[in-house]
């Protein structure tokens, strides 16, 4: 099966104004790809925690957002990008009530509860990244 990617949209993540900026690109690729009403808050919620997480605790980055195909299959990818201190322990980072900040600790592991795929890759000192992705 041949894997095919619409071109993808790239959001700087600076300020909060950002993160609403990348969850309103999800909320409308998500429409255009005809998840449901569910999924489309399903996507929306995970890219949302996933920008804030970029910005506050990666001091900012950037999310690719992109439209993908496998087969007859439709979904949508979202890569996330920091260079912030990284994550020294992911296992515990993805861990249910784990926070560094104010939150309740439910983003990484929500997020990825949220999403048919999750990936993420750190390390102190270079920053984060997190691909998540949802097939119609």
């Amino acid at each position: 099966m041949a894997f095919v990617a619409d071109a993808a949209q790239l959001i700087r993540i600076k300020s909060e104004h950002d993160v609403v900026l990348a969850r309103t690109a999800v909320k409308t690729l998500s429409s255009q790809l005809g998840f449901s009403l569910v999924n489309q808050t399903k996507i929306v919620t995970a890219a949302s925690e996933l920008a804030r997480n970029t910005l506050e605790h990666g001091g900012g980055g950037q999310v690719q957002i992109e439209s993908i195909e496998l087969g007859s299959r439709v979904g949508i990818r979202m890569r996330f990008e920091d260079e912030g201190p990284g994550i020294s322990d992911i296992a515990q980072a993805l861990t249910d009530g784990f926070t560094t900040g104010k939150g309740m600790g439910l983003g990484l592991s929500g997020s990825k509860r949220l999403m048919d795929e999750f990936d993420i890759q750190s390390k102190p000192g270079f920053g984060t990244t997190v691909i998540i992705s949802k097939w119609k």
